[in-house]
């Protein structure tokens, strides 16, 4: 998946806005309360996606070539980076649907199929 790939798989999520945070590109959904979904380094394409710790152990254990966890404390409490370039669309989409999960607020919970 090229970064473009994944940047128009993150905004096709309901109400997901694209903002700078720091050097990468921040998705998260444009309500009250809303949060980030995933964020974007485009400078070694990977991703960023805010998780459960039992949804990152899920992920990292059945696919670890494309699925790790941030080496800092946000990784210890879900930050998981997806290597773009080993994930297909099915997977990245997967993925970014149990963060959005986690970054919406409840109003929004059923627009999500």
């Amino acid at each position: 998946m090229t970064v473009d790939e994944f940047r128009a798989l993150a905004l096709s999520l309901p109400h997901a806005i694209e903002k700078p945070h720091f050097e990468r590109a921040s998705f998260r959904v444009d309500a009250p309360r809303g949060k980030t979904i995933a964020t974007l380094l485009e400078s070694d394409a990977t991703a960023n996606v805010f998780l459960s710790v039992e949804e990152q152990d899920m992920l990292i254990g059945a696919e670890p070539a494309i699925f790790s966890k941030v080496p800092n404390k946000w990784g210890d409490k879900g930050a998981t980076t997806i290597a773009l370039a080993a994930v297909d669309e099915t997977t990245a989409l997967s993925a970014l649907k149990m963060s959005w999960r986690h970054a919406a607020p409840p109003k929004l919970q059923d627009l999500l199929e």
